[in-house]
């Protein structure tokens, strides 16, 4: 479900919650900007490692970067100048997959696209022939193991996986029953999130109740569990992130209003979840990350690493453009605004706490460092 709103949010996991509260005032992060090579919009980033980045957007395009910010190199896959790609998945240098939806409304022209040779030449793994399916957003457990997640038709979310990397095939038979409207928010990407080995979650609205549905054994099985953010046509859960099999965090908000942007946090996989203190913005949450980056590795079940937690979000006006930001140290019990000059950005992404990416407006990149 596609919504022109900019806000977002970035959390990053702590060595400890020692260091909320005052003991964060006057830590800002180093925001660097760095020269995509476009002008276009960039929608989703996607960091492999502190060099490797790759990040899409309209007009067919996406950046890759190979030396961490310091030069990248715009493109368009050919045969998708009138697509916009909404989410990136990174592997390496080489290898990446692009998901796209149609410039044109009211079309169902959704693709999957991979290269394996960096961008030199790419191949549409998926194309939708689905009525009225609209695909936000995907994730992967490994670089041949993703989901693919849509808007409900007819009560049906018409959810796709690949397990080799090269095909994908219909879960849908797998997926909880959707409310009455019930979709999901093509913002940033991050509508969906995996971690570990089968473990994933998705955030949706659309609906009367704002739900994230989770499976433990990679798509096989689903469940569904009510969240306490605001719900309907223009509102709901817009993005998920979890540390580990316990611990993650979901956003939104009314799109369609200046309301305040709203977070909650989970403890038990997703089953419940308790709102946090109110960001210092209003609008509702776009994006959010973990800063301690895609590896989990040094992240244990339990064991309170990983929680310091950083959170950037960005207010979004009755017009629709992006305000200023924020990041809480604590997951949302304490927060503070970032400098003015963070807004106008779609996506945000960290290999590690010294090495995010926002991208956005005009192919605007900001490197974030903490």
């Amino acid at each position: 479900m596609f919504r022109r709103s900019l806000g977002i949010l970035l959390i990053a996991a702590s060595a400890t919650l020692a260091f909320a509260g005052d003991q964060w005032k006057g830590h800002q992060p180093k925001l660097t900007p760095q020269k995509s090579g476009t002008t276009q919009l960039l929608i989703s980033v996607s960091p492999v490692d502190d060099r490797v980045v790759w990040a899409a957007g309209t007009g067919g395009t996406y950046v890759l970067t190979t030396d961490g910010g310091k030069h990248w190199k715009a493109a368009v896959v050919p045969g998708a100048e009138k697509l916009q790609f909404r989410d990136v998945q990174g592997v390496s240098d080489k290898i990446a997959y692009l998901l796209s939806v149609p410039n044109t409304t009211g079309t169902t022209d959704f693709r999957i696209y991979k290269t394996v040779d960096g961008g030199a030449t790419w191949k549409i793994e998926f194309t939708n022939h689905t009525k009225n399916a609209f695909y936000d957003c995907f994730a992967f457990w490994t670089p041949d193991r993703g989901i693919a997640h849509s808007d409900s038709v007819n009560g049906v979310f018409p959810d796709i996986r690949t397990t080799n990397g090269m095909t994908w095939k219909s879960i849908s038979a797998n997926m909880p029953p959707a409310l009455t409207g019930e979709a999901s928010f093509a913002a940033s990407g991050t509508c969906v999130t995996t971690e570990g080995r089968a473990n994933a979650w998705i955030a949706t609205g659309g609906a009367t109740i704002a739900r994230i549905l989770a499976t433990r054994d990679g798509g096989d099985t689903w469940n569904a569990y009510d969240t306490p953010l605001v719900s309907s046509s223009s509102a709901g859960a817009i993005s998920v992130a979890f540390r580990d099999p316990q611990n993650g965090v979901v956003g939104g908000g009314d799109l369609a209003s200046n309301s305040s942007a709203d977070m909650a946090t989970s403890k038990d996989g997703g089953q419940t979840w308790q709102l946090t203190n109110k960001p210092p913005v209003s609008g509702a949450i776009f994006c959010l990350s973990y800063a301690h980056g895609r590896g989990h590795g040094d992240v244990k079940e339990g064991d309170g690493h990983g929680a310091r937690t950083v959170v950037i979000t960005a207010e979004t006006e009755p017009n629709f453009t992006s305000g200023p930001a924020a990041w809480t140290p604590d997951e949302g019990q304490t927060w503070f605004k970032l400098p003015k000059k963070v807004s106008g950005f779609w996506a945000v992404a960290f290999a590690d706490p010294q090495a995010g990416w926002f991208v956005g407006n005009g192919g605007k990149i900001l490197k974030i460092s903490f």
